[in-house]
């Protein structure tokens, strides 16, 4: 039987240009089964209605993986292996969903809300996901190097940046999905961060504006 959700995400990913097998977006699709099923006892997201999930949480993050995945292409590490952490993940999001769309990019999806980790944990499990897991911890902590760190309406580009410099790798990039252009944020970074593009996001079946700020720690 067909996902009710299964069009409108066929539709989005056409509209993206994203080229997904059958299994990515069967995936995709038991991945907002799992998030409404662990919603409904450890209340992951504030969004309850499945339709409004597929928009605000599943093509929002669908979103950024191109982007994500030319920028790997300019630095040389299209064909992987590449190291993604996701800052504040929640509900997997966007960590999860690029864990889907990218296998040759190991996510770590860290947040300090142990069920939240756990549940990260449980979708590795449940959607045969070699390539992701869940870390409950501080940010702050975590040393190993990342090529990619990224968040998803997390925190203020000063504090994400701040709380996980650590855990980026010397070429290392930063990538923020926030709303609208975010130039106060901008404005407040220190020196030692270089916002080196703003990429404004279209996000299908959405009327709100979306952007990636890449930013990489500045060369002296």
């Amino acid at each position: 039987m067909a996902h009710a959700l299964e069009s409108g995400l066929r539709q989005g990913l056409s509209e993206l240009k994203l080229a997904l097998d059958d299994t990515q977006v069967q995936r995709l699709l038991d991945y907002l089964d799992l998030i409404q099923k662990w919603t409904k006892v450890y209340n992951l997201t504030a969004v309850r209605d499945p339709a409004e999930m597929l928009t605000h949480h599943l093509l929002d993050s669908l979103a950024a993986i191109a982007p994500l995945q030319r920028q790997l292409q300019e630095r040389g590490l299209a064909s992987g292996p590449v190291r993604l952490l996701d800052v504040g993940s929640g509900a997997g999001l966007p960590g999860i969903v690029i864990a889907i769309c990218c296998p040759t990019i190991t996510v770590h999806c860290v947040d300090t809300v142990g069920k939240k980790a756990a549940f990260i944990q449980q979708v590795a499990v449940s959607l045969k996901l070699p390539n992701l897991r869940g870390i409950h911890a501080r940010v702050e902590s975590l040393t190993e190097p990342y090529d990619v760190v990224s968040s998803r309406a997390f925190a203020s580009l000063v504090d994400f940046t701040s709380w996980s410099v650590g855990a980026l790798a010397g070429q290392g990039v930063w990538m923020a999905l926030k709303g609208k252009h975010p130039s106060d944020e901008i404005a407040a970074l220190p020196s030692s961060v270089e916002v080196f593009h703003v990429e404004p996001l279209v996000v299908p079946g959405l009327e709100a504006e979306r952007c990636i700020v890449w930013m990489r720690v500045r060369r002296s």
